[in-house]
């Protein structure tokens, strides 16, 4: 794709969970404890909630309030109408590492992912499950066994897709009335699931790493491949029909902007909490895809 990548903001940490939500663009900077929203082109920044043990995942309730991920104590957190924050849903009975990315649906039901083991200080990588909370904060086990379950798409024909950045794969469901995920199967695979289990030697068996991701009108998603300094759009059978490289590695990405045609870019130079929490290279760049 030849369209022209342009910087939105600049000087963060590592900045994730991109989300197009009432004419801003929300984000959370993972190292700075920060969720901001900006407008389309960057400017009226404004600083949504401050989570202390590390935003990720962003949603909304029916009612509006804003849920997010609160990753290190893993819990899913809600803005209050005075702004205050309070626990919505405690998964740290459930989660096996950090949560991660999260998708809320029409009926306030959150689903969230978590890493599955300790990846920053180099435990061995393993398998991990998604979790359903509900409105109530009660937390249900909804789908195992994936290698780090990541972004995590509702699409409005009831598909659930699941981008599993270790598993060099996106995985897919049916959802349920009550909320369950169920008829699990691959809906695109760049390559087998890695033997290893060492991260750098997983890292190194996985052809693509999906990590955050958008869906489109046309039924393709957009995926942050976080290993190849790239952003893809795949439809089901795993066929990539384009590409976009914003000239450093891509974490995360959603469709917005007025038109709903821009597609922004979470960039970093890596992800090692060492490094990007001792700098401000984080970004969000755009451009537009369509």
């Amino acid at each position: 794709m030849s369209n022209p990548v342009t910087t939105v903001v600049d000087g963060f940490t590592f900045t994730e969970a991109p989300r197009w939500h009432d004419g801003r663009l929300w984000f959370s900077d993972f190292y700075t404890g920060r969720v901001m929203s900006v407008r389309e082109d960057g400017s009226d920044s404004r600083v949504e909630a401050l989570v202390p043990r590390q935003p990720s995942g962003l949603g909304w309730l029916p009612d509006g309030r804003l849920l997010v991920v609160s990753m290190r104590d893993r819990r899913i957190l809600r803005r209050e109408s005075d702004g205050t924050l309070v626990t919505h849903a405690d998964l740290s009975g459930h989660a096996t590492g950090h949560l991660n990315d999260m998708a809320v649906d029409a009926d306030g039901r959150a689903y969230v992912g978590n890493f599955g083991f300790d990846l920053m200080n180099g435990a061995p990588v393993a398998p991990a499950a998604v979790h359903r909370a509900d409105p109530d904060g009660t937390v249900t086990e909804v789908a195992a066994g994936l290698w780090f379950p990541n972004a995590i798409n509702l699409a409005d024909d009831g598909v659930v897709l699941v981008n599993e950045t270790f598993g060099n794969r996106i995985s897919a469901f049916d959802r349920t009335g009550d909320g369950g995920l169920t008829n699990q199967r691959v809906w695109a695979e760049f390559g087998p699931v890695p033997t290893d289990r060492a991260v750098a030697g997983a890292l190194g068996q996985l052809d693509a790493a999906p990590d955050g991701g958008s869906l489109d009108a046309g039924g393709g998603l957009w995926v942050a491949d976080a290993l190849g300094g790239r952003v893809i759009r795949v439809v089901e059978g795993g066929r990539i029909t384009d590409e976009v490289r914003p000239g450093t590695n891509a974490y995360a990405c959603a469709l917005g902007g007025q038109d709903g045609r821009t597609l922004f870019i979470c960039t970093a130079p890596d992800f090692d909490e060492h490094a990007r929490s001792a700098a401000r290279e984080g970004r969000i760049v755009a451009v537009t895809v369509g």
